[in-house]
């Protein structure tokens, strides 16, 4: 009697522990499934339409192509082989399995900052998914820069590996919006303005960048092109639903909403808000072009022709359908590279569930020459209290011919 007592005690006991070991490594794979959120891993790892995480995605730099790899744990094409210790190293300094040197587009720079908690999480989570067999050739840079061993000089020059240190003085709040910004959202990557090398100019730090043909706008404080207009629930709006009373997203930024911050808790998007929002802008004054000039009058006349039926007359836009455009912080970045190419060949809004319409707006490029998408957006850029430098046709005629040849 006493034995079997015993027994049915040891087997509750294992029981008991099995199920918290299942339970603990549950909970381990969902930290590291919203992990993969945070760092929208799949922007970058999964092609429309693919298998998660199996590679492909082609990032046009200014050196040139690099393909996204395989990260599912494939033990010939994936992470398959890789350990957890290879993983962490590749993650905090940009050295992967046997030593390979990966190239900052993988933005181990800001992934440096993670704890060592979440980059295990992480490998975790990539480890459980189902192994994919892709093979991808990541390195398709022409020479000199496919030279791996030149990264060494760039490590040197432009990385030092550092953990995320929080701010005494600041709140939790704003410190986990610090640390989701600079480390696995890793904002910087498109937001911020780059050196000879492409390396963050952290000095100047998420005010904005052109980045494959789009402008990533500024998103410190400023009061005109940044986000000094946006308040606390417009920032975590936009983040959660693609849209707001200011813009809705397109181009990467909507893959970015659609993949990662939709997806994102809503405490974690207020940090992140508080955060931006106490990033200090520059509040130099700007004077329109004054409306009377050639390129304005012409301007006003095709935008009445071609913008007004959905933008409205005065720049009011329609929530949730088409962007306001008075007093619109993107119509108003120093560089217009993301206007001319809404106008050129059109664009569509990231799909999230909370606002799934996903409006698309029609390339113009057939109607418009390059002076007329000019004189147009220089009017865009200067009215309803917009003001913006006027917009070179030879701006325009450069992207014209960068989309019609694919590049």
């Amino acid at each position: 009697m006493r034995l079997s007592f015993a027994f049915a005690a040891a087997t509750a006991l294992i029981a008991s522990f099995g199920a918290n070991a299942a339970e603990n490594q549950f909970d381990q794979l969902e930290r590291g499934r919203y992990m993969a959120v945070l760092g929208d891993c799949a922007g970058c790892h999964t092609l429309p339409g693919g298998a998660p995480f199996a590679g492909g995605v082609a990032l046009q730099t200014p050196f040139g192509k690099l393909v996204a790899p395989n990260i599912t744990p494939d033990p010939e094409t994936g992470i398959g082989n890789w350990s957890a210790e290879d993983f962490r190293r590749m993650m905090k300094t940009g050295i992967g399995h046997n030593g390979i040197r990966l190239y900052p587009a993988m933005p181990y720079p800001a992934y440096s900052r993670m704890s060592d908690g979440d980059i295990g999480d992480l490998w975790v989570y990539l480890n459980a998914l189902q192994p994919v067999k892709n093979a991808v050739v990541a390195n398709q840079l022409p020479f000199p820069f496919n030279i791996r061993l030149s990264l060494i000089g760039w490590n040197w020059l432009n990385f030092t590996p550092a953990d995320f240190t929080p701010n005494p003085q600041k709140s939790a709040e704003w410190n986990r919006g610090a640390y989701i910004v600079e480390g696995p959202g890793h904002c910087g990557v498109c937001h911020s303005p780059k050196t000879w090398s492409g390396a963050d100019k952290t000095n100047v730090a998420l005010a904005g960048e052109v980045l494959q043909g789009w402008m990533a706008p500024k998103i410190t404080s400023a009061p005109r092109d940044g986000l000094g207009q946006w308040s606390l629930d417009d920032i975590t709006g936009y983040l959660k639903t693609g849209t707001n009373r200011f813009d809705i997203a397109s181009g990467p930024m909507a893959e970015v909403v659609s993949n990662s911050t939709s997806k994102m808790t809503d405490a974690d998007l207020r940090a992140v808000a508080v955060y931006l929002k106490d990033l200090p802008g520059e509040t130099q004054t700007r004077s329109a072009i004054a409306a009377d000039s050639a390129a304005m009058r012409t301007g006003a006349a095709i935008y009445a022709d071609n913008c007004s039926a959905c933008h409205g007359g005065n720049g009011e836009g329609t929530p949730k359908l088409f962007p306001r455009l008075a007093g619109n912080a993107l119509t108003q970045q120093a560089d217009a590279t993301s206007l001319i190419r809404v106008v050129l060949a059109g664009s569509q809004a990231g799909a999230t569930h909370a606002a799934p319409t996903a409006p698309a707006m029609p390339s113009l490029a057939w109607r418009l020459n390059d002076a007329q998408v000019a004189d147009v957006l220089t009017y865009v850029r200067n009215t309803w209290g917009n003001a913006a430098t006027a917009v070179p046709a030879e701006d325009v005629a450069k992207l014209r011919r960068q989309l019609q040849s694919g590049n």
